[in-house]
């Protein structure tokens, strides 16, 4: 039976996309989506179906899914991908931008889930595939809300994978280091700091944090789609994984004292830059 894949946030050149395309390459009927579709380019495999989704909108997700469900017959996998990177000092971001950051990374979560998991109840069959951060585990200074936005993920993962037993739909919560993608791309090109910001003097600092998951030791997307694929396509997913670069670091630090860690953390993204 050819399982159905729902991918969110699958612009080219991201890790959404790269997942699509393994999916596809596994035998899968996948549904990218993104908000622009005129952002995704050509697939490399068949079987891929491009559809417009703005994971903020309520009725959109719930549109899409339910036309899946109607095409399909059944939706099996759902990959929530879908992210935006917000950089800068915390008390600099705006309500709006706190808002609209957790409307994409974190809300989105939960309208998939509410719009789909009944599908896959109903058929007692499914995998919800969450894609979180290492940052999400141990906080960076200068991208806050990316940082809070994906700790609420994990959480949310954790609920739904003890939530969802009942029905034998799975969880898969994903925590990516750094991978190579355009988020930071997409960030920096919008950052700037307010002119009364406290923190002029630190803005070398946080450029610098906005580009360090795309250093030399960033793991390339495809080969993380690969690795992703073939746990959420197993016979039991669990619950949990991390990779990329840094992912062992930052795993490491999971078992060091926090105030440590955040020292450490402040340490890097505050010295000052040579020019």
């Amino acid at each position: 039976m050819t399982l159905v894949v729902l991918v969110t946030g699958c612009s080219t050149g991201g890790i959404g996309f790269a997942l699509c395309n393994e999916f596809a390459r596994q035998g899968c009927k996948v549904y990218a989506t993104a908000r622009d579709v005129e952002k995704m380019g050509e697939f490399e495999y068949g079987g891929i179906k491009k559809l417009p989704l703005d994971v903020t909108s309520d009725e959109a997700v719930e549109r899409t899914v339910h036309h899946i469900v109607e095409v399909e017959g059944q939706i099996d996998v759902v990959v929530n991908n879908a992210g935006s990177f917000c950089s800068g000092p915390l008390i600099d971001q705006s309500l709006d931008d706190v808002k609209r950051n957790f409307d994409t990374n974190t809300y989105s979560v939960l309208r998939t889930a509410k719009a789909a998991i009944p599908y896959m109840a109903k058929r007692r069959s499914g995998v919800i595939v969450n894609i979180g951060s290492v940052v999400g585990e141990i906080a960076t200074p200068w991208n806050g809300l990316y940082c809070a936005s994906k700790a609420a993920v994990q959480s949310i993962s954790d609920v739904l994978y003890m939530e969802c037993k009942p029905f034998n739909v799975k969880v898969l919560h994903v925590a990516p280091g750094a991978v190579v993608s355009n988020i930071s791309a997409n960030g920096g090109a919008r950052f700037s700091l307010p002119e009364n910001s406290l923190y002029t003097a630190f803005l070398p600092n946080i450029l610098q944090r906005i580009y360090a998951s795309q250093a030399s030791n960033a793991m390339p997307a495809d080969v993380f789609a690969q690795k992703v694929v073939s746990k959420a396509l197993s016979r039991r997913p669990p619950l949990y994984m991390s990779l990329g670069g840094t992912s062992r670091i930052f795993a490491f630090f999971k078992w060091l004292p926090k105030t440590w860690v955040l020292f450490l953390m402040w340490r890097v993204y505050s010295k000052k830059i040579k020019t």
